[in-house]
């Protein structure tokens, strides 16, 4: 069997919090400006300035990739650590308010808030992407298709926003209920090639719906500028090895797709509504619900599809490499996820600021701080350009 190199490239985005008063703080404009230059293109604004966003560059494994990942961790924790601030990984803030949050100073951000008022304004979310890359754009569209059906797996195991505004929202991803406020959300439509897809972004630039293709910002997507399948479903994780173990199972997913295709085979393709029952369990429910295996027209615990998942993978694994780190999906499926962690800390101690106290705490965790990202030059190159939503 001979895969093809399958690249990896990770996005974070971080909260910047205040360790005295546990709340976001605006701040990512300073932050720039003073240390910009140690990170180059490796790290980003985003839209509020509560955010900060990382790439790796681009990882021939995974191993590269969670070196790139702590040592990103490591260099953002000590430049927020010079400003009296921490960062933290979960996919909203237990208890600070949008309102109260200040827009980046960037003309691409306030035409966005322009165009979407509140929507915009109120995304104050925290996601993790994951970039395979594919250089064949017609294969990209291919496995893109097929890899849809998995999304709701990846959102329960990554579940880690069970808070909104301080309170319980009743979801373990209360993250991906607010991203869908946005246009061109959620699953994406099955695309028949890559010129289909191109015939699409190019509707989208002529009627004045969008200035290119980074304003889809569906689960998954093919980027428009790099040679990659974007998996965007995931909420980000506070355990880094929660984040290395879903950008390992992402992979394993597109390899095994490929080797099926190699054998003149293919996985089974499923209406984008049908998709979208699932996404709405997996974000509700997490781990603890049931899935529909539609294959068999009926519901199953999400912890057995997850298994199955792995055992569908299973044979890809070795010739990636990463079989020692998708055990911690196994992990997952035992412990529970980052949400179901917030849910227990709160239900324990009844107090959200305890929670936000775990998440400085565990973001960190396994990383070395002590470490240091160092591109002389600000030039490396990454897996993902310039800054996006």
């Amino acid at each position: 069997m001979t895969l093809l190199p399958f690249t990896l490239g990770i996005e974070e985005e971080f909260q910047i919090v205040n360790p005295e008063t546990r709340e976001l703080k605006s701040h990512i404009s300073t932050i720039l400006e003073e240390d910009g230059m140690v990170l180059g293109e490796r790290v980003k604004p985003e839209m509020h300035q509560s955010v900060v966003e990382v790439g790796t560059g681009i990882c021939r494994n995974i191993q590269e990739a969670r070196r790139d990942v702590t040592e990103l961790r490591a260099t953002v924790n000590k430049l927020a650590r010079k400003h009296d601030l921490r960062i933290v990984a979960a996919g909203t803030h237990p208890f600070s308010d949008w309102k109260t949050q200040d827009i980046t100073p960037n003309p691409r951000y306030h035409l966005l808030v322009e165009d979407l008022q509140d929507v915009a304004r109120g995304n104050l979310i925290f996601g993790l992407h994951v970039h395979v890359g594919i250089p064949d754009k017609d294969l990209a569209i291919e496995l893109m298709n097929q890899a849809r059906y998995f999304l709701p797996h990846i959102l329960a195991l990554s579940t880690n926003s069970p808070f909104w505004l301080g309170r319980p929202s009743g979801m373990k991803s209360t993250r991906a209920n607010i991203f869908k406020n946005f246009p061109r959300t959620g699953i994406p439509d099955h695309f028949e090639s890559w010129s289909a897809f191109e015939g699409y972004v190019e509707t989208l630039v002529k009627t004045n719906c969008a200035d290119n293709g980074k304003r889809i910002w569906w689960d998954i997507r093919p980027h428009v500028f790099y040679d990659t399948i974007e998996f965007r479903v995931a909420d980000i994780s506070t355990d880094v090895n929660t984040t290395v173990a879903l950008a390992a199972l992402i992979q394993a997913i597109v390899a095994k797709l490929y080797v099926l295709r190699q054998q003149n085979m293919q996985f089974r393709e499923y209406n984008r509504a049908l998709i979208e029952e699932n996404k709405w369990r997996a974000l509700r429910y997490g781990l603890d619900g049931k899935l529909i295996d539609f294959g068999k027209n009926q519901e199953v615990h999400a912890r057995t599809l997850i298994g199955e998942l792995l055992e569908f993978v299973d044979e890809v694994v070795d010739e990636l490499g990463s079989r020692e780190e998708l055990k911690h999906i196994e992990t997952l499926l035992d412990r529970g996820t980052d949400a179901d962690r917030q849910l227990r800390i709160f239900q324990e101690t009844g107090d959200l600021k305890a929670v936000v106290d775990d998440l400085i705490d565990r973001t960190m965790q396994g990383v070395d701080e002590t470490s240091s990202l160092v591109i002389p030059q600000a030039k490396k190159e990454t897996a993902v350009g310039a800054p996006e939503n």
